[in-house]
């Protein structure tokens, strides 16, 4: 296995890691898969175990920027890296900027972050391109930049904790497509990828209509919009309204947790049934309740620790993996008792924590 670093003795090839055997530990060792060459589209993935520090040598300051904090989504990532700053023993200022829309204050926030003292900033960006140049002053003044989550296509980052987006689109419209194979009854699916022009959104939305390319699936006009629930909602509300014999709506954790009651209150239960691209406590308990058919999971908290653990190997200059990120599995009502839910999502009852004094 050829690591960004020669870390043999921090970070091997792993067989899965029974759920008992992790949470019996610490977070870590943790299933993940490497990319290399690091921050390639195509690069070949290797699996390995993630092994995070046990304590920083410093309490570093590092700021982390999400693009907003109204889903549960977000509130797994923060909780993630919170956590991970509390237990390295770093210091923490998390912001957010409000929506997908709000790409201009991003870019503000994340150079308030620079002025304020950050030693290193973990960007969840709003937009693939459109932080390139911010990232590029910030790096240029040799503060180290992680990508978490989203993805961005600047060369000027110093590490990625991220997973394929791509790969999680893929997963669902496989679902579908072994369902309803190729010459059987067609059936109509009503696709929302979340917000248009956001990396992980563009890469979702082509992996699934690549899954479902050949089979019996008919994808209506996908339906692009802000993860806010208003938003969605209205989305699936339209789709219902113009397509009723529509089969499957499918799209982001948010789409299919505001499409529950929906469904619920119009009788659609067995008619129209939800699927979703990434995992959320909404979307987990719905599996659980059989009212969403599965989703994979991407472990977003363990993304987020990965990400600090990251920042504070490159600034006390430590081996590090450049572009790593948890191993995708899918949860269905099969194996949904079986998963270490802490480590996929936020404990219950967690309130966003925008700060961490150490």
């Amino acid at each position: 296995m050829k690591l960004a670093l020669n870390t043999a003795t921090a970070l091997v090839l792993s067989a899965a890691i029974p759920a008992s055997a992790i949470a019996e530990r610490a977070w870590f060792p943790y299933p993940a898969e490497e990319v290399t060459p690091a921050f390639s589209a195509d690069g070949e993935v290797k699996d390995v175990t993630y092994e995070a520090l046990a304590s920083a040598e410093k309490a570093w300051n590092i700021c982390v920027s999400f693009p907003h904090m109204k889903d549960a989504y977000w509130l797994g990532v923060d909780y993630g890296v919170v956590d991970e700053a509390k237990r390295l023993g770093v210091n923490l200022n998390v912001v957010e900027a409000g929506g997908y829309t709000e790409l201009a204050k991003q870019i503000s926030q994340i150079e308030d972050c620079v002025s304020g003292g950050a030693d290193a900033v973990v960007v969840g960006a709003i937009s693939y391109e459109g932080l390139n140049n911010v990232i590029g002053e910030v790096a240029g003044n040799g503060i180290p930049v992680i990508d978490v989550i989203n993805g961005v296509s600047s060369s000027d980052i110093a590490a990625k904790s991220l997973v394929s987006f791509k790969v999680m689109g893929q997963e669902t419209g496989a679902y579908l497509a072994a369902k309803h194979p190729a010459g059987t009854e067609p059936v109509k699916v009503g696709w929302f990828p979340g917000p248009a022009g956001a990396g992980w959104v563009e890469a979702a939305h082509a992996g699934f209509l690549e899954a479902v390319e050949g089979s019996a699936v008919e994808v209506l006009e996908p339906r692009f919009g802000d993860t806010g629930k208003e938003t969605q909602l209205k989305l699936v509300e339209d789709v219902l309204q113009a397509n009723p014999d529509v089969r499957y709506l499918a799209g982001t954790a948010v789409t299919a947790e505001a499409a529950q009651g929906l469904i619920r209150e119009r009788g659609l239960q067995g008619k129209v049934d939800l699927l979703a691209f990434y995992m959320t406590p909404g979307v987990f308990t719905g599996i659980q309740r059989g009212f969403i058919l599965a989703a994979p999971a991407d472990s977003m908290v363990v993304q987020g620790r990965i990400a600090i653990d990251q920042a504070v190997r490159i600034l006390e200059g430590k081996d590090y993996i450049k572009h790593v990120g948890p191993k995708i599995f899918v949860v269905d009502p099969e194996n949904i008792g079986d998963v270490e839910r802490t480590n996929i999502l936020p404990p219950e009852g967690f309130s966003p924590v925008f700060s961490v004094s150490n």
